[in-house]
């Protein structure tokens, strides 16, 4: 069954795209926690960091460079952001689908919340 992620890949759920190419998608988070709240997903679908695999390097390398070239767009690269990967229903995730969280626009604060 595919995950809401992968639907608003696909097209079948509207979300506002900021980025993509071969490997991933970037949208705008619709419950955003700062300014900038933008997901950045791989169209394959893997659901969490404990189902990466060797294989999965470049891509997660891709995930992390895309999340570089948006900052620059959004300007928030020179003042800063944050990237985030949550882990299971503990560690935050609440779609199975892989995905790194960029954060940015305001000052961030440890611990998140």
């Amino acid at each position: 069954m595919p995950t809401l992620f992968s639907k608003i890949i696909a097209g079948e759920i509207p979300s506002t795209i900021v980025y993509e190419d071969g490997d991933v998608v970037a949208f705008q988070d619709v419950n955003p926690q700062a300014p900038v709240h933008v997901l950045i997903v791989p169209r394959r679908e893997i659901p969490t960091v404990n189902d990466l695999q060797q294989s999965d390097a470049e891509l997660i390398g891709k995930m992390v460079l895309a999340a570089q070239k948006i900052a620059e767009q959004m300007n928030i690269a020179e003042r800063g952001y944050r990237c985030v990967i949550n882990c299971n229903a503990d560690g935050g995730q609440t779609v199975n689908h892989l995905h790194l969280h960029l954060l940015g626009g305001r000052a961030m604060t440890w611990p998140p919340g």
